[in-house]
């Protein structure tokens, strides 16, 4: 028991270095970047069309992830991955939250607005995070680091989505209202993830908020009447690859917050839509090397070191 608690102990303190923190939470969001891409192409090789498919797409995905994450959570802790009964209540409300919520606004929201006005809104998530916490948890108040850091970054997702005419018409409830949504819930998420991240190990919170969410994802899906075909070899390998982004990026995130304050961790999040930017350039043969794509590099890395500089 001594020696088990030691080498906790040891864990928490290196889950909480600078290089730790930063390598780990630029992978879960290298793995979140790739979703971009990974998605306009499941759409075409899925067939996928109307909201009804697109979140019981999402669904399916991000059940199948669920059950990535049980199993390796079992493998690893070498055990059953249950809940305790007080603890089932909350992992409910975070899948909901994190998972259904989410996606449900961000799918109605993208089917009324442009890919650039979401990628810049969905960019906020970070920020909407940080502010959260100081209002919900009383040990993380907002700074000048963090609001010039919070500033930086979000300007720099700005300045990578900026186009001639990208903002067109003025924002809409239907359009732009649900993306923000889905960021402000996402965003929130976080700090609700943060609190119940001690009931139970976070390989264990990551499976079960997947499962729970999914699952209603799935249920809604059915019920607008959506569907998902054109499963073939390369298409199921895609499929699997999105489903096990997933795992890694949100046990990741997970642990992180455990052992870090909200708002070290969730100024990271500005670097998604840098990563899905250059990701798509690879994958989808979009131009991304430009003046405004390096500003807005430069400007996301700069707030992430404001924040974390000497909050160690």
């Amino acid at each position: 028991m001594a020696s088990g608690k030691w080498i906790i102990a040891i864990m928490d303190k290196k889950l909480q270095k600078p290089a730790v923190v930063t390598a780990l939470a630029l992978l879960s969001c290298f793995f979140w970047g790739s979703a971009f891409p990974c998605i306009k192409i499941g759409y075409q090789w899925f067939r996928i069309e109307g909201a009804g498919s697109q979140i019981l797409f999402a669904g399916y995905r991000f059940f199948l992830s669920g059950l990535f994450t049980f199993l390796i959570g079992c493998i690893i802790e070498k055990r059953i991955l249950t809940l305790k009964r007080s603890s089932i209540p909350y992992i409910f409300g975070q899948g909901i939250l994190q998972t259904t919520v989410q996606y449900i606004f961000y799918y109605i929201g993208m089917a009324n607005t442009t890919g650039v006005k979401g990628a810049i809104i969905s960019g906020s998530n970070g920020l909407i995070s940080i502010v959260a916490a100081h209002f919900i948890l009383k040990s993380e108040k907002m700074t000048w680091k963090k609001w010039m850091g919070c500033i930086l970054g979000l300007t720099g997702v700005v300045v990578v989505n900026l186009t001639r005419g990208a903002w067109g018409e003025g924002p809409r409830l239907m359009g732009e209202g649900m993306v923000l949504i889905s960021a402000a819930a996402y965003g929130i998420s976080s700090v609700m993830l943060k609190l119940i991240s001690h009931r139970e190990s976070p390989i264990a919170i990551t499976a079960y908020q997947l499962l729970f969410g999914s699952t209603v994802l799935i249920v809604i899906g059915w019920l607008m009447g959506g569907e998902v075909t054109g499963f073939t070899v390369k298409s199921t390998a895609l499929f699997l690859y999105m489903a096990l982004l997933s795992t890694a990026a949100f046990s990741l995130w997970t642990l992180l917050l455990k052992h870090n304050p909200v708002g070290r961790v969730s100024v990271f999040t500005f670097m998604i839509p840098v990563f899905g930017m250059f990701l798509s350039g690879l994958l989808l043969g979009e131009q991304i090397f430009s003046l405004k794509n390096l500003m807005g590099l430069l400007l996301v890395s700069g707030g992430i070191i404001v924040v974390n500089r000497n909050s160690y």
